[in-house]
């Protein structure tokens, strides 16, 4: 018999799982906001957002910060910069006005995006000394 699974609250499930907490569109809120889990914004806001877990940008909202957080998901209207340190996705209908610095970036059609877009680089393993050719020196950081 297979189980049964019944959602007791209304918030959005998404590939990487159920938001805790949504910001309704009547919602207006300005300032910085940070948040340790997930957070779907359907409202307005202004200010600067920072996480280490992701973001949803909803449908009808309209975002003037600038964010950074380890997933941002943008279906409505985003003015300011990016940095998704795991991955960005801009779903159809989706604005972003300003630049993207992310690992992972998936942009559907129908998107608006004006801006510069850098692709964060994974860490490179280190070869094992004695493994670069003579005459060059291993670079840190």
């Amino acid at each position: 018999m297979a189980k049964k699974i019944i959602q007791v609250n209304k918030n959005p499930v998404y590939d990487i799982g159920m938001i805790s907490t949504v910001f309704n569109k009547n919602t207006e809120f300005s300032g910085d906001l940070t948040f340790k889990k997930s957070l779907q914004i359907n409202g307005k806001f202004e200010g600067e957002i920072s996480s280490g877990s992701y973001l949803v940008i909803g449908e009808e909202a309209v975002v003037n910060a600038n964010i950074k957080a380890d997933t941002v998901i943008i279906k409505g209207t985003v003015h300011g910069n990016v940095e998704a340190v795991t991955r960005l996705e801009i779903h159809t209908n989706g604005k972003l006005y300003g630049n993207i610095r992310t690992k992972k970036l998936m942009i559907s059609d129908g998107v608006v995006f004006e801006g510069k877009c850098e692709m964060i680089r994974p860490f490179e393993k280190k070869g094992k000394k004695g493994d670069e050719p003579e005459g060059t020196e291993e670079k840190t950081a």
